[in-house]
């Protein structure tokens, strides 16, 4: 029996010939025919993988395409980021607040000019249209009370009024008619004072009658609340449908019966704090100081001692002084805690030192590893990230109390995945 390969593809088998073929079983022709058999296998020993034969050449390729990727990087202009620039904005000062600490005490954020608003009357709230937050202004309708029987009483006096004015024209003609036959000696003297009297009180009784007319009217008016002065609603207090009542001056923002809203005056926001009655000395109106609030312990604000309470309490043996700020911006909110710092007022007479005040836009600021940093726009249109320290933030400008001389070149709204020695393109 003859057994091939495998691997061996089978091969079709030549037309027969005229030769005498021998049978296998004879040992003349069992040679000749493994030669034949061994010339028809393939022989794949010899030859090497494809793979093999392309190793030699892969670093060259490799190379090859890292330097076209590359070139292809640096080259390519649709690949450079487009950012926008700013400038530093420096501004050179006198600084009165530059004295040594003399003293620190710790307080409150409270608005000067703030008010529990309530209604006039009582009655049942049918409208509310501010929520806690809402700005209004001084005069803006707050809300409204159920009005149905204020406007009922308004229409019955002006009714009233109405019959009182018709009632003395009524009596007046009666007192000319009186007059005339008086002239004519037809009525008798005491006739034409009756009419005359009629007359006086038919106008008594009309302006009685546009005092109710008046006081309904008023009535009617305080069922509206209205803002008493601007500012930003703190608490809303009641809800439409409960019944509402005027409440005494004086009552507790945070416990008041009755009442609608709290208001305060955001403008007016300033620093109570105490300090120990041996240490009031040290201060005097109008003294600098610096003041941090808790919320934001980076940043400092410029302030200034407004007044000293002339009384003190006598369970702390402390004193209240009122600090105002005098650059504060929207993030600073009433009871919040805060430290002030009062510093050594200047000499009268001596110059104040002027010192330059660098600042940024808040959105030429980011941060990058838990670090604050700005992106300077070198000469070579490559990036340099700088790590800078704010300070106090106002009107979208941020100040920066180190890492900026204030001639760079910043990048604004820097991308988030900007990075250090990056080429990027300039807007415009």
């Amino acid at each position: 029996m003859l057994t091939l390969s495998r691997n061996t593809p089978p091969r079709r088998l030549a037309p027969k010939s005229s030769h005498k073929v021998t049978h296998p079983a004879s040992g003349e022709a069992a040679p000749e025919l493994r030669s034949q058999l061994a010339s028809l296998r393939i022989d794949r020993a010899g030859r090497a993988p494809l793979w093999r034969r392309w190793l030699p050449y892969a670093p060259v390729v490799l190379l090859s395409a890292t330097a076209l990727g590359l070139y292809l990087a640096w080259a390519n202009p649709l690949s450079t980021i487009e950012v926008g620039v700013v400038r530093p904005t420096v501004e050179h000062r006198g600084s009165g607040s530059e004295g040594m600490p003399v003293l620190t005490a710790s307080g409150y954020l409270v608005a000067r000019r703030q008010a529990v608003v309530s209604a006039k009357i009582q009655g049942r709230l049918a409208g509310l249209r501010v929520e806690e937050g809402s700005r209004v202004r001084e005069g803006e309708i707050i809300a409204q009370l159920e009005n149905a029987d204020y406007e009922a009483q308004v229409d019955v006096a002006r009714a009233q009024a109405q019959h009182a004015e018709a009632d003395l024209a009524e009596q007046q003609r009666q007192l000319h008619l009186a007059e005339e036959l008086a002239q004519a000696q037809v009525v008798s003297q005491d006739q034409l004072q009756a009419a005359a009297s009629r007359v006086r009180l038919a106008d008594a009784a009309l302006a009685q009658a546009r005092g109710a007319l008046a006081l309904s009217q008023a009535n009617l008016q305080n069922t509206i609340i209205r803002a008493p002065f601007s500012g930003v609603v703190l608490k809303k207090m009641a809800e439409v449908g409960e019944s509402v009542a005027p409440i005494p001056p004086g009552v507790n923002i945070s416990t008041s019966s009755g009442a609608i809203v709290a208001l305060a005056d955001m403008s007016t926001l300033e620093l109570e704090a105490d300090i120990g009655e041996s240490s009031v000395s040290a201060v005097r109106p109008e003294q600098p100081a610096q003041v941090s609030v808790q919320a934001f312990p980076e940043r400092e604000y410029r302030a200034v001692l407004r007044q000293i309470i002339p009384t003190a309490d006598r369970t702390k043996a402390t004193i209240t002084v009122r600090v105002t700020i005098l650059n504060r911006d929207g993030d600073l909110k009433p009871e919040m805690s805060a430290r002030v710092t009062f510093l050594e007022a200047p000499t009268k007479g001596a110059p104040a030192p002027v010192n330059p005040i660098i600042s940024v836009p808040k959105d030429a600021i980011a941060l990058r590893d838990g670090r604050t940093v700005v992106f300077e726009l070198k000469n070579d249109q490559r990036i340099n990230q700088l790590a800078i320290i704010t300070g106090a933030e106002d009107q979208g400008q941020v100040v920066v109390k180190s890492g900026l001389a204030g001639a760079e070149t910043l990048v604004l709204n820097p991308p988030e995945g900007l990075k250090q020695g990056e080429k990027v393109k300039v807007k415009g």
